[in-house]
């Protein structure tokens, strides 16, 4: 039910509308001037403003770009006489939300008042969110506020300022990259370049000479010498990301640049000094890659100084809601589209999807939204059939037929296999989540498996 005040020179019309909008669910109250509306205004706000045009020696016009400017969020709604089409369109211009012909018909009129009220509660949710947004930022670019962001953003503060190898983990699209630049971009180095290089994006030949440099005539397109990446981050710091693809032969090399902090570069018998700030990053389970033999131990340690592992979106809580606001507020902007929010249904099916794509497939999901989107706010039908459709998979165990309770044993087998689903099998994680330690998680899944 809305509030809504009425300002009309004519008594009656008051009263009529009074009557016949106290019907429809509205709470209605009227003035008789712009300057008896404005001190109710002042004592009193309203969800909506409808005024007259006309109003004896004052104007609606003017009582508009009051409102506007007085209460901004305030729906103001025009009534005009027929054929005064140019001074409905004025006041328009100067703010107002709606305008609507007399005679007036009570029906057409609920219906416009309804519609302003939404208009207000989205405006108002808005401007919620985006106040969220912008306390949700608590470090370099990161949105989010829910317990596991905030224990990263306390982290990222600690180790800001040193020297210290970090080694950022965390599934594919949760940031990692973020993560170094904002370790970079927040300590002493900041001045300096940040440098970084995908490990998995070359073979070994070429990723030993990308980082570490090569002397002339090394090999046969080598035809002046090149300092590698560790050299040209001097000063600075240099991400290596998916350190896990890592080939083999190339891990004694990194391991000796890292203790040694020096490189030779490929075709020189000359080591060359560097000193760079390192931080690594991987979607894998490392520990499992050391236990397994395809990733060398002592190499993992000398990354694994410090870890700050990235909770996957699904794990966030609202996040999602704050992130999405985000994106929506930016891609409306470069597109020149007036979208400004999202209807519930939207907000639920985001927050009932899974993201196994995290942060990076929520962004894409809201840009094909806003892209595709006819209406000031995304509808359900915006959004890709995957997360329209998305049920998630969700057991009960409050049932009241003893028949389908489950034993403990059956409810911790199905417990743990679900954290593993939701961290997409790494067992470090999951044994983190569970609270195990690894070997406990182990000889769980074996007996599990000798039990099928």
């Amino acid at each position: 039910m809305s509030r809504l005040l009425v300002v009309d020179d004519d008594k009656s019309m008051c009263e009529l509308l009074q009557d016949g909008l106290a019907k429809r669910g509205h709470d209605v109250y009227y003035a008789l001037s712009d300057d008896a509306a404005r001190d109710r205004l002042v004592a009193a706000d309203a969800d909506i403003v409808l005024t007259d045009l006309k109003l004896g020696n004052g104007s609606g016009l003017r009582l508009c770009e009051w409102v506007v400017a007085n209460r901004p969020g305030t729906p103001v709604i025009v009534m005009t006489a027929f054929g005064s089409m140019q001074h409905a369109v004025g006041a328009l211009r100067v703010g107002a939300y709606d305008f609507i012909t007399k005679p007036i018909d009570l029906d057409t009129l609920d219906f416009a008042l309804r519609r302003a009220d939404e208009h207000r509660q989205l405006d108002r949710e808005v401007k919620r969110l985006r106040e969220e947004v912008a306390q949700a930022r608590a470090f370099a670019e990161f949105i989010g506020k829910s317990r596991p962001m905030r224990e990263i953003y306390d982290m990222l503060t600690r180790i800001g300022d040193a020297d210290t190898t970090v080694l950022v983990t965390g599934e594919s699209g949760t940031g990692k990259e973020l993560v170094a630049r904002a370790l970079h971009q927040q300590g002493k180095r900041s001045e300096r370049k940040f440098v970084a290089v995908n490990c998995a994006a070359m073979p070994a030949q070429l990723l030993e000479s990308e980082l570490f440099g090569h002397a002339r005539g090394a090999f046969t397109d080598a035809k002046a010498a090149r300092d590698g990446l560790f050299v040209q981050a001097d000063g600075g710091t240099l991400f290596l990301d998916e350190i896990g693809e890592l080939p083999s032969e190339m891990q004694p090399k990194l391991l000796r640049a890292l203790q040694e902090q020096v490189v030779r570069p490929v075709g020189s018998d000359t080591d060359v000094l560097f000193d760079a700030r390192i931080i690594a990053a991987t979607n894998r389970d490392l520990e499992t890659d050391v236990e397994e033999g395809r990733f060398r131990e002592d190499l993992f340690y000398r990354v694994n100084v410090v870890q700050v592992h990235l909770p996957p979106l699904r794990m966030r809580g609202n996040d999602a809601l704050l992130l999405a606001q985000h994106f929506l507020t930016r891609k409306a902007a470069e597109l020149g589209k007036s979208v400004i929010g999202m209807t519930s249904e939207v907000g639920q099916r985001l927050l009932d999807y899974d993201w196994p794509g995290n942060v990076r497939e929520l962004e894409n999901c809201i840009e094909r939204a806003v892209t595709l989107t006819r209406f000031s706010e995304l509808t359900v039908e915006d959004l890709t059939p995957k997360v329209r459709n998305y049920r998630g998979s969700k057991w009960v165990i409050d049932d009241q037929d003893p028949e389908q309770l489950l034993t403990l044993q059956q409810l911790e087998e199905r417990y743990i296999r679900r954290v593993l689903k939701l961290v997409s099998g790494n067992k470090t994680q999951a044994a983190r989540v569970l609270g195990l330690d690894r070997r406990t998680l182990y000889r769980k899944l074996e007996r599990f498996e000798q039990e099928v």
